[in-house]
């Protein structure tokens, strides 16, 4: 029997992906591509052969990267879908190229950098100009990016 004290850290147990029978997915949907969390952006179906399953073929970009991912899976067995979270945020500032977000909540961060992308330089130059903008971070498998700004509106 171990003693009470062996555990380093302790989390909620929740999973960053849960299993979906590869037939169910569907396009623009999410599934796990060679360990990566991408956006389902072409699908085909083939016949099945003498003695198997009829193959899925999978063509995913990855959420974060954008870089293409392929795979090809018997229709019924499972794959792993990413829990992907969108989140809202409202710009309050930028340092260190570092944003410094508020949810609707009021509980702010100050932890997601400004991403080296064309939203990245959107950003940049819509706080420089003095505007209220939402940023949209998107969440998946512990990792995060601000994937879309839009204006804030007022309540």
């Amino acid at each position: 029997m171990a003693d009470e004290g062996d555990f380093d850290s302790v989390d909620a147990g929740a999973s960053t992906t849960y299993p979906q029978q590869c037939s169910a997915l569907r396009k623009n949907g999410h599934v796990m591509l060679k360990n990566r969390p991408c956006k389902i952006v072409e699908m085909s179906t083939s016949k099945t052969g003498k003695h198997g399953h009829a193959k899925v073929h999978l063509v995913g970009i990855d959420i974060f990267t954008g870089k293409k991912y392929e795979d090809v899976c018997p229709s019924t067995h499972n794959m792993n879908v990413p829990n992907v979270k969108r989140t809202d945020y409202q710009l309050i500032n930028i340092e260190d190229s570092f944003m410094h977000l508020m949810d609707d909540g009021g509980d702010t961060r100050e932890d997601l950098k400004v991403p080296e992308s064309d939203v990245g330089k959107d950003i940049t130059t819509r706080y420089e100009n003095g505007d209220s903008i939402m940023v949209t971070v998107l969440t998946a498998c512990g990792e995060e990016l601000a994937i879309a700004i839009k204006n804030q509106t007022e309540k």
